[in-house]
């Protein structure tokens, strides 16, 4: 009956270790409202860049590499295609057709070039002669994703303090 006694006692000890080594459910909720929080953070975030995406401040910075846009539009397909396109900087010769990721991977880029064909070819059946320019816009880049961008002849748009920042591609921005 002792030995029985003692191995319930440590039994209750062990218990009373493991629930103190825990977090209580107070802690765990305050955890999961502290991640919330995050997730909440970085959707605003986000959020801001990409409203100033489609502010004046794109198409000045644009301007001063010599690139005139005077209406930006968005569009999800166009007659038998599918493209998702974010967001496209139109004039009556050029445009810029641009993706917007959160955080950039090379996939989005490769992604990002397949509807340029896209959008290309059905340019060309539809006898619109402009040329498009292609832009990754992310708040989130690495250096080896942006210069693969980049060598791709894609503009790369960044967040940059309360403004973005635009980096026109080594060579010739690639024409589409």
């Amino acid at each position: 009956m002792q030995k029985s006694q003692d191995e319930a006692w440590k039994a209750i000890r062990e218990i009373q270790k493991y629930i103190k080594s825990n977090k209580t459910i107070d802690e765990e909720w305050q955890s999961i409202r502290d991640d919330q929080n995050n997730i909440s953070e970085t959707n605003n975030t986000f959020d801001s860049f990409a409203e100033r995406l489609y502010s004046s401040a794109l198409p000045k910075k644009l301007k001063k590499l010599g690139l005139l846009f005077n209406r930006t539009t968005t569009y999800r397909s166009a007659e038998g295609i599918y493209a998702e396109i974010h967001a496209m900087l139109e004039s009556g010769t050029q445009g810029m057709v641009m993706a917007i990721e959160q955080t950039l991977c090379i996939a989005d880029i490769d992604e990002h070039l397949v509807r340029m064909e896209k959008i290309r070819k059905h340019a060309n059946e539809h006898g619109d002669k402009r040329q498009f320019m292609g832009a990754i816009a992310a708040t989130i880049t690495d250096e080896g994703t942006r210069n693969y961008a980049l060598n791709q002849g894609l503009f790369v748009i960044e967040p940059s303090g309360e403004d973005v920042k635009v980096t026109k591609p080594a060579t010739e921005p690639r024409i589409w």
